[in-house]
């Protein structure tokens, strides 16, 4: 058996890595366009907008990556416009546990260009 354990060890990662990555690392997102990943960029614009009332609108999610927790955290670089800027981009960090239906939106900030 002690000679199996590196090889089981080896398969063990490669499965976890294969499934999106290392738990609590970071995997880019491959298609923005998911509708599951625009719900969460639309949400997001929409729950900062509740909380501050700066009037934005979502526009697209230009790109992003997950991370597994308890739950999955999603690192979102989203376009929004209005808010007397224009369109602009930021990034938000949305916490969600869909087993729950819960959402949490952990942080909102515009990108400085």
């Amino acid at each position: 058996m002690r000679s199996q354990l590196p090889f089981l060890l080896l398969l063990l990662l490669l499965s976890v890595y294969a499934r999106g990555g290392i738990l609590g690392g970071w995997t880019p997102i491959k298609d923005v366009n998911d509708p599951q990943v625009r719900d969460i960029g639309q949400y997001a614009v929409a729950e900062h907008d509740r909380r501050t009332g700066e009037g934005l609108s979502f526009d697209r999610v230009v790109s992003g990556a997950t991370q597994v927790v308890a739950g999955t955290n999603y690192r979102l670089v989203i376009a929004a416009s209005g808010g007397g800027v224009g369109t602009a981009e930021y990034e938000a960090v949305v916490w969600e546990k869909a087993w729950e239906g819960f959402r949490n939106l952990t942080s909102f900030k515009p990108i400085n260009a």
